[in-house]
């Protein structure tokens, strides 16, 4: 009988028929939409971007929930090499920032280069042939360099919890969104308090029966001052494309005047704490729902986040916030860690991704066949966020601590991007089939690098956030200014690496009589 399409899809290649790239790339977000273009750029045309979904977007396409929106301003969230003088407010919606990224595709060439439900199962690196082996659902590649572009945002958190299995409604995270699910006049309840919650339950509580927010920990908040971009800026902005370049720098100044107050200056956000408190009490009237909505943390230590919309829901007649976390779930009863009990028909849960452990560290085998994972078992490490010893021509997007706090991830993408070819220019350069860092230059990068981290709002600031590990340390944000950055990952230091040659067999030696 012959073989199903989808066994013939999995079914392993055989060696002769694997093709062999330059380049693979995972995922197809901002960072592996941003690896096509830049490698294009730089002359490279032979690789491919493997994405596990149908289309391209990443945390974008996926995120779709109602009021889904980016807190960063459209102009600074967006390529320096592609700028876009028709972003219709100041910040953008999912939708929007999704088809720029498609267009990006398009206008860049790099759509031929994609493999649409190509999941990677597993990356291992063969050290014989100094080169990744990247086994997908539709098969096997070969590549000289691998890029993880998956990105922090890409594979949600729930939490376990006793009951869930056995709730009667609806359950679901907030980047997996049920779009076929109407929650008019239904019970509903939301789980967390992140940047995904602040937006969804503005947008939800004005139709359902009655919202119940389970907070663990308070955010501070502040006014998010949107609105929609004119006409006539718009058409300033195509006749004169300097003007767009100028906008996105105006921004970009501002966010690296802020950098100084994160990472050396904590006490320099008393005022703006100062400002969120003010903003607080006059948004939220009711002292006993003030209070649990007042952090008790320094302003700053968890993201801060931007919405004019979020108080004014909690306060409606049908909003209610648990100032505990969910506990258990009993049939449709939900209850929280103070005891109190829940009655709720959906159940929609806001609680973030796995950051600190990101789900590619088990698909990728280094050298010594070690997965990532166990390499990153007392928590991640990287050269410069981009390199990691023991998995030569293993290149990150949004690496370990190049998370920002404050300004436009697209900034430090771009400056890993520019790492990336850097290496492999200088590979080609030299002659070299790989690089890996030294023991010791990554040891020491990352010595510096928590030594800067200790003084910063993240950890002095008393709070417990998606930013650190289970004991405390912070892998996941940069502790320094964007352009620091850029300056760091500019060029490849080869004293910092160590350089790695294909073997090639030896010619067989002909004896003679």
């Amino acid at each position: 009988m012959a073989a199903s399409s989808s066994e013939q899809r999995t079914r392993p290649q055989s060696p002769e028929a694997v093709p062999h790239v330059r380049v693979a790339v995972i995922g197809s977000g901002f960072g592996g939409i941003g690896a096509g273009v830049r490698l294009r750029r730089a002359g490279i045309t032979d690789f491919v971007i493997l994405e596990r979904a149908d289309s391209v977007g990443g945390t974008w396409r996926d995120n779709s929930y109602p009021g889904c929106a980016c807190d960063v301003p459209s102009h600074l969230y967006s390529f320096s090499f592609a700028l876009n003088p028709d972003w219709p407010r100041s910040f953008s919606g999912q939708g929007e920032i999704r088809a720029y990224l498609e267009r990006v595709t398009d206008t860049f060439g790099v759509r031929p280069h994609l493999r649409l439900n190509h999941e990677v199962i597993e990356a291992r690196w063969e050290a014989e042939q100094a080169r990744w082996r990247v086994t997908t659902t539709r098969g096997c590649w070969t590549a000289d360099a691998l890029v993880s572009a998956t990105g922090p945002l890409s594979d949600p958190a729930v939490p376990e919890l006793p009951g869930l299995a056995e709730f009667p409604g609806q359950v679901f995270h907030s980047s997996q969104w049920d779009h076929d699910l109407d929650l008019t006049g239904k019970r509903v309840a939301v789980v967390g308090t992140g940047a995904s919650a602040i937006q969804i339950v503005p947008a939800i509580q004005p139709r359902v029966g009655r919202l119940t927010l389970f907070q663990r920990t308070p955010g501070w908040v502040l006014p998010k001052v949107d609105r929609e971009i004119s006409e006539l800026e718009k058409r300033v902005h195509r006749a004169v494309p300097a003007t767009t370049a100028l906008r996105r720098a105006a921004l970009f100044a501002t966010r690296e005047l802020q950098v100084d107050a994160f990472v050396r200056r904590p006490g320099a956000l008393k005022l703006v704490q100062k400002l969120a408190e003010r903003y607080l009490a006059q948004q939220i009237r009711d002292p006993e729902l003030r209070a649990k909505l007042t952090p008790d943390y320094r302003i700053g230590c968890k993201r801060i986040l931007l919405s004019q919309t979020y108080y004014p829901a909690l306060a409606a007649p049908n909003a209610e916030v648990v100032a505990s976390g969910l506990r258990e779930v009993r049939g449709s009863t939900l209850v929280a860690a103070d005891g109190s009990e829940h009655q709720a028909d959906v159940i929609i849960f806001g609680t973030g991704f796995h950051v600190t452990d990101m789900p590619i560290g088990a698909k990728v085998f280094g050298d010594q066949g070690q997965s990532l994972a166990e390499e990153w078992k007392e928590g991640m490490e990287a050269l410069r966020g981009s390199t990691v010893r023991g998995f030569p021509n293993l290149f990150f997007v949004i690496g370990p601590n190049t998370g920002l706090g404050n300004s436009s991830m697209i900034l430090m993408i771009e400056s890993q991007l520019n790492y990336l070819i850097d290496a492999l220019d200088t590979l080609h350069s030299v002659g070299a089939t790989a690089l890996q860092p030294t023991e010791r230059a990554q040891r020491h990068w990352n010595q510096r690098l928590q030594h800067r981290m200790s003084r910063t709002v993240w950890t002095t600031g008393g709070c417990r956030s998606w930013y650190l590990t289970e004991d405390g340390k912070n892998t996941t944000l940069w502790p320094g200014s964007t352009s620091a950055f850029r300056r760091a990952t500019r060029r490849i230091d080869l004293a910092e690496y160590d350089l790695i040659k294909r073997q090639v067999p030896a010619a067989p030696v002909e004896v003679t009589a």
